[in-house]
């Protein structure tokens, strides 16, 4: 199984993130799965908020869509929302978590246990922190590639 999962962004270089399976098992697999498939590549980050978070994952760029796979169950857990988690977004219910996903650009603890935590930057920040603010950026920063190892 994957245990890495490597975003080549256009704003500089390579964020790898460490996968949790232990954490959100459905979920490592969803991502892992789209990103084997060539899902991302090219897919921008829609919202990204200063001092928050950076969001992508939506192939049309609007953020109100996702892949054509079944929504996942939750898979909340204890694990901190601190800066450089990888966690899924979901529309208002639990159980609609799809393909988009955030990083947390700083700690955003009120978020702990109401989504699920899939992986941690553990390189390669500093082109998350690159990109190009918004809702939508005028200019969204997108992953070139993602590759799983």
């Amino acid at each position: 199984m994957a245990d890495k999962l490597t975003l080549t962004l256009d704003s500089g270089g390579d964020v790898v993130i460490a996968l949790r399976p232990d954490l959100a098992p459905d979920h490592v697999d969803r991502i892992t799965e789209l990103a084997a498939d060539g899902f991302y590549d090219g897919v921008v980050f829609h919202r990204v908020i200063d001092g928050f978070m950076a969001q992508g994952g939506d192939p049309t760029g609007t953020g109100m869509s996702g892949s054509d796979k079944p929504h996942l169950k939750a898979e909340f857990s204890g694990e901190p929302h601190v800066r450089g988690t990888c966690s899924m977004a979901r529309a208002q219910d639990p159980n609609s978590a799809n393909s988009q996903f955030f990083i947390c650009l700083a700690d955003a603890r009120f978020l702990d246990n109401q989504y699920t935590v899939w992986g941690a930057v553990e390189s390669g920040m500093e082109y998350v922190d690159a990109l190009p603010k918004g809702e939508p950026p005028a200019n969204p920063g997108k992953i070139v590639k993602a590759t799983v190892s």
